[in-house]
């Protein structure tokens, strides 16, 4: 059986082990599908650009108009009937995210609120990444949105496409993570999201569809290890690799055009059940904005 890295906070090492105990070691050659960048042992946040762009030898690009979450809606994999549909408006957003303000939202459901307040005591105050308010927001607040590109001073290649968002009121940052799309072993393209763990990563991997209206939505609920879902993944002291699939645990988000502005409506569940709810407004940026 393996142990987890032993120089490290308790509670991050009790996660891991229990990802150990109860995961599988995997190697990342077959994995590719999963594999993703570690945190460091100390402060995630925006740390974790600086610190991934070093390891790497990658060029921050900051500030960048009109970069997207992908390069381009191809990369989705759609069939031609679905990307026909697809609103254009949406197309537009996950293109050139860089170009829209965020507005956010949330609702918890009481019974699992304090599994809120027990993940930023222990975890999220300090590493500083997915900071979620323990209180309900009914009216939208402002986050600051922005699309940091690491670039491969080589070959202009941009590696990887980091959603940095913060409270715009507080600084905090809610996500930092890194987004893209993978083939799953099945063969389908899923758009996937990597947020930093200290030695290890949280990624969710989401099914894409498109809906009647031509709303976007993307839902994790797989079913076994391999399928679209919610896994923990890391590094031991002998640095072998282990996942642990959450399959209890999924994420819906469904995307709409609304007027002259987009809704998301993202729901958590866990064992069927609500945990909570986010509601976010996307708006493009005003002249006065970029």
């Amino acid at each position: 059986m393996g142990l987890a890295y032993p120089i490290q906070k308790f509670q991050d090492w009790c996660t891991q082990q229990w990802v150990i105990l109860w995961g599988r070691k995997i190697k990342p050659e077959h994995h590719s599908w999963l594999m993703g960048p570690f945190g460091d042992l100390n402060g995630i946040g925006e740390q974790f650009i600086h610190e991934l762009a070093e390891k790497e030898n990658l060029v921050i690009e900051r500030n960048s108009l009109s970069m997207g979450l992908i390069p381009s809606i191809v990369v989705v994999g759609l069939a031609p009937d679905d990307l026909s549909r697809l609103s254009k408006k949406i197309i537009a957003f996950y293109e050139s995210t860089s170009d829209y303000n965020l507005q956010f939202g949330l609702q918890w459901n009481p019974i699992f609120k304090v599994f809120g307040t027990w993940v930023n005591m222990l975890f999220s105050n300090r590493i500083n990444q997915l900071n979620i308010p323990t209180e309900n927001i009914a009216e939208n607040e402002l986050l600051t949105s922005e699309i940091i590109a690491l670039r491969n001073p080589n070959t202009n290649e941009v590696v990887y496409r980091i959603w940095l968002r913060k409270f715009k009121s507080s600084g905090k940052v809610i996500y930092s993570g890194l987004y893209g799309t993978c083939k799953l072993p099945s063969g389908e393209t899923c758009l996937k999201a990597t947020f930093p763990l200290p030695k290890g990563n949280a990624t969710v991997i989401m099914y894409i569809e498109v809906g009647t209206d031509g709303e976007l939505i993307l839902n994790s609920s797989g079913k076994k290890f391999g399928d679209a879902g919610f896994y923990f993944l890391l590094q031991d002291r002998k640095g072998m690799y282990w996942s642990q699939y959450i399959r209890s645990f999924r994420d819906r988000l469904t995307v709409c055009e609304r007027e002259n502005s987009l809704t998301a409506e993202q729901v958590l569940t866990l064992w069927s059940k609500t945990v909570v709810r986010f509601n976010y407004n996307m708006e493009a940026k005003s002249i006065d904005d970029l």
